[in-house]
């Protein structure tokens, strides 16, 4: 049997409390209905959630959707074992709803856009429809008063080369049959969905909208979580491509933050973009990692930047959220590396032994 993954960084779980104290107090007695809660994401909601319950006496409940509990109290039977957590078996297109009522819900269940090599375009965008309705669904009865939707900056479509921070109110997507367009528009129609679903029962619903991110529990998917499973196997830090797009990432504390933030006290009917503004090439993303990763390691990439390309960009404006919120990016990209690397090797450290 795997050894259990170590618990987050207690500095990091202070960090997300320090910026969200105010808003807990609000929260006291919640129950919260939670989807994805046993990925990236839904591990440092639930960090976060027990911490502030701990430190703040709130009395709030969390039930988490997940289709194996067993495997995650293996992972983490520190969040597992808990008497304010609830672990609830099943698939969010048919999962058996829950008994009780429900304050808030957070859906952030992103493996509803995993697109399988054999699935159409048509039947990407009906599974996460039907994903969408059924928790729709449960939310209409179980009197949901408070929805966070997580959602993607996919919803865009491709940025625009001269536009470099997108903004949102930004048109995205106008032609719908550019290869890959069928996973933005499926994020697309869940947040009308939401819309119009919220507008119909009364309840405040919220969207973020979530770029690029790299923290503890990441997995080694996408440019930055191959970066790292590179460094922590001292390997060369591999670009495929030819290095030119740029990105930005915002550490998973800071996401935390954010996440809670625009539950509590974003504007009903609202989208806020949730990332980083701070961008740079995945080229210069690899010598960050390389850099934080302390062993020389080289950076190799595969392909040289052909002449007259577009460049290639994914990157938030967040002024929406720094203004209305008071939000930012609080740990620069290299101490946010720093972080990711030093839990990584201590997870693998407990793993290998």
């Amino acid at each position: 049997m795997p050894a259990p993954l170590p618990p987050l960084p207690a500095e990091d779980l202070d960090h997300v409390l320090a910026h969200t104290g105010q808003l807990w107090v609000g929260a006291r007695g919640a129950t919260i209905f939670v989807t994805g809660g046993t990925g990236f994401f839904g591990t440092w909601l639930l960090e976060s959630f027990v911490r502030a319950n701990d430190t703040l006496g709130l009395g709030m409940r969390a039930t988490v959707l997940t289709r194996d509990p067993a495997a995650f109290a293996r992972k983490a039977p520190h969040l597992a074992g808990r008497s304010d957590l609830a672990f609830h078996q099943g698939e969010l297109r048919t999962f058996a709803f829950p008994a009780g009522r429900f304050t808030h819900l957070i859906h952030a269940a992103a493996d509803t856009g995993v697109w399988t090599k054999n699935e159409s375009p048509a039947g990407l965008i009906e599974r996460i429809a039907t994903g969408m309705r059924h928790l729709l669904d449960f939310a209409a009865g179980a009197g949901i008063k408070n929805f966070l939707h997580v959602s993607s900056g996919a919803v865009y479509g491709p940025q625009p080369a001269a536009l470099t921070h997108v903004p949102e109110d930004y048109p995205g997507i106008t032609d719908p049959l550019p290869a890959g367009a069928a996973w933005a528009e499926g994020k697309r129609v869940a947040e009308q969905l939401c819309l119009a679903h919220a507008a119909q029962h009364g309840y405040a619903l919220k969207i973020a909208r979530c770029f690029a991110f790299v923290g503890p529990h990441l997995d080694e998917n996408y440019a930055m979580g191959n970066f790292i499973g590179d460094a922590l196997h001292g390997r060369p830090i591999q670009v495929k491509g030819d290095g030119t797009p740029h990105r930005s990432y915002l550490y998973a504390s800071d996401l935390a933050i954010w996440l809670w933030t625009l539950l509590f006290a974003g504007a009903p009917g609202r989208a806020y973009n949730v990332g980083s503004p701070d961008d740079l090439s995945i080229a210069e993303t690899a010598r960050t990692v390389a850099a934080a990763a302390g062993e020389s390691l080289p950076v190799k990439i595969a392909e040289t930047p052909a002449p007259g390309r577009p460049l290639s960009r994914y990157v938030p404006s967040v002024e929406r959220a720094e203004i209305e919120l008071g939000l930012r990016a609080w740990i620069p990209l290299n101490e946010a590396v720093r972080k990711t690397l030093a839990w990584q090797r201590s997870a693998k450290a407990v793993l290998s032994s």
